[in-house]
């Protein structure tokens, strides 16, 4: 059993739903972008950021750093957020989110911004980057030779690589050549986190694509399985430690989440995908997260 301080845990989730706060008044600013995906990520990349991942902000190229690719590039607002807040660009870049010339685009670009391992956008490819990423890290920290690459794994001299995929991009099959590749190569440096909000744009993502028994597939695909309740952060703090110890093959937690989580008449709804607030929307879903938030603090 992986414990957490109380402590810890009302200040990482006071974070992950500040974060909302500042999710909707990017995307009702910017009157675009995507917020149901963001705020059921909310709690995952909070966890991420700001305990669990090895970065240095002020060295974003770090050789043994950890390594988080946002394969769910759409939801970008909540990493951009989280990326400000943990030092890789100013705060008050914030305000800028998918204006002209702005660094914080549509979806995560590698070539404008410190701290994006890959440029995101068509879904499905944050696995098979991850895999190459995952097996480069393990290549050189065993000597590049062949024969290791069935070795376990560790943490000490070498980052791990992380990768955040949506349900709905599940749907693409590169996912799954890449599932089956980091099984082969024993990838237990690998991290996968499956948001499992259950809803896609075109509407519930079981009616797009049947994705169920999702554990069983990933298993079969020779992968070390966890559910967790994705905005339980004892859970999600938990699961990425025991991912950490998992050295013979590649992990991944299947995070089950709300769309458009915080907010009642965003939640469970595929039309807040990536549609912005009118003024009194955003009035309504402000006052309830901030709402939230105050439970946590008090």
């Amino acid at each position: 059993m992986h414990y957490h301080s109380e402590a810890l845990i009302t200040d990482l989730t006071a974070k992950a739903q500040s974060y909302r706060i500042q999710v909707l008044k990017m995307v009702y600013q910017a009157q675009t972008g995507h917020i149901g995906g963001a705020f059921s990520i909310a709690e995952v990349l909070t966890a991420l950021y700001f305990h669990h991942l090895r970065l240095d902000p002020a060295n974003p190229d770090w050789e043994d750093r950890d390594r988080l690719l946002f394969s769910k590039g759409h939801a970008c607002a909540m990493l951009y957020t989280c990326m400000a807040h943990r030092g890789f660009f100013p705060v008050e870049e914030l305000a800028t989110f998918r204006q002209l010339d702005s660094r914080l685009q549509g979806h995560p670009d590698k070539m404008k911004l410190p701290g994006i391992e890959a440029c995101a956008g068509p879904l499905g490819h944050g696995v098979a980057i991850g895999v190459g990423m995952a097996l480069a890290q393990k290549l050189r920290m065993q000597g590049v030779k062949p024969s290791a690459l069935s070795a376990p794994s560790g943490r000490a001299s070498a980052g791990r690589t992380y990768v955040v995929l949506g349900d709905g991009e599940i749907n693409a099959g590169v996912v799954w050549e890449g599932a089956m590749a980091a099984a082969k190569f024993k990838l237990g440096n690998l991290t996968a986190i499956l948001d499992y909000n259950g809803i896609q744009q075109t509407g519930a993502s079981a009616d797009v694509m049947p994705t169920e028994p999702i554990a069983d597939k990933w298993e079969a695909f020779g992968w070390h399985v966890q559910e967790i309740d994705g905005h339980n952060m004892q859970e999600v703090l938990a699961a990425l430690d025991r991912a950490d110890e998992v050295h013979a093959r590649p992990s991944i937690i299947i995070a089950r989440t709300t769309k458009g989580k915080g907010v009642s008449f965003m939640e469970y709804d595929n039309r807040w995908h990536g549609a912005p607030p009118n003024q009194q929307q955003y009035e309504t879903a402000l006052a309830e997260l901030e709402e939230g938030l105050r439970a946590w603090l008090h």
